[in-house]
C-alpha cells in the first residue's frame, strides 16, 4: 500500500465486518464451552438442529444447507451415529440416498443444546432493543445474499471452464 492509500481498518465497513466476525468467533467459543457437558460441539449442534427442523433430510441437502462439503459431513455424521444421536436410513425410492433422523437420545440432546444456545443468545442480546436485533438480522441476510450470489457465480465459472 502506498502512503496516500487508506488502511483497511480505517474504513467503517471493514470495522463493521471485523466486529461481526469477532462477535461470531466469541459466540462460538462460549457456546463450545457451554455445550461441553453434553459432549456436543457446535458443528454437531448445527447438524442436530437441522435434523430437528427437517427430519428425513438427505446428507447432501444437509451439507448444502450448512454450507459444508460432503467430506465434512462424512466425518461428523458417523460420530453422531456412533453416539446414538442420529440414524441414517436408506431412502425408500432411491437406496443410494441416505435420510437422516434424530434418535430419541438425539432429540433430547438437541433440545438441551438449543436451550443452551437460546439462553446464550438471550443473555448476549438482552440489552439490544428488538428493532435493532431485527435490523441486524436484515443486514446480515443482505450480506448472506451477496456472498451466496458470488459463490454461485464462481461455481458457474468453474463449471464453464
Amino acid at each position: 500500500m502506498n502512503k496516500n492509500q487508506s488502511l483497511p481498518w480505517d474504513h467503517p465497513r471493514f470495522k463493521s465486518w471485523v466486529s461481526v466476525a469477532r462477535a461470531c468467533q466469541l459466540m462460538q467459543q462460549v457456546l463450545t464451552r457451554q455445550l461441553a457437558p453434553l459432549g456436543i460441539k457446535t458443528p454437531h449442534l448445527d447438524i442436530l438442529i437441522n435434523l430437528y427442523r427437517s427430519p428425513g433430510i438427505s446428507q447432501q441437502d444437509l451439507a448444502r444447507k450448512l454450507l459444508v462439503g460432503r467430506s465434512n459431513m462424512s466425518m461428523l455424521l458417523p460420530q453422531l451415529e456412533k453416539r446414538g444421536l442420529i440414524a441414517r436410513i436408506a431412502d425408500r425410492k432411491d437406496r443410494r440416498i441416505l435420510r437422516l433422523e434424530l434418535t430419541p437420545a438425539g432429540r433430547s440432546a438437541t433440545e438441551q443444546g438449543m436451550a443452551i444456545q437460546t439462553a446464550l443468545i438471550e443473555r448476549t442480546l438482552i440489552h439490544t432493543p428488538l428493532d435493532q436485533c431485527l435490523a441486524m438480522a436484515g443486514n446480515m441476510e443482505i450480506v448472506i445474499a451477496h456472498l451466496m450470489a458470488e459463490e454461485r457465480a464462481a461455481d458457474s465459472e468453474t463449471d464453464a471452464a
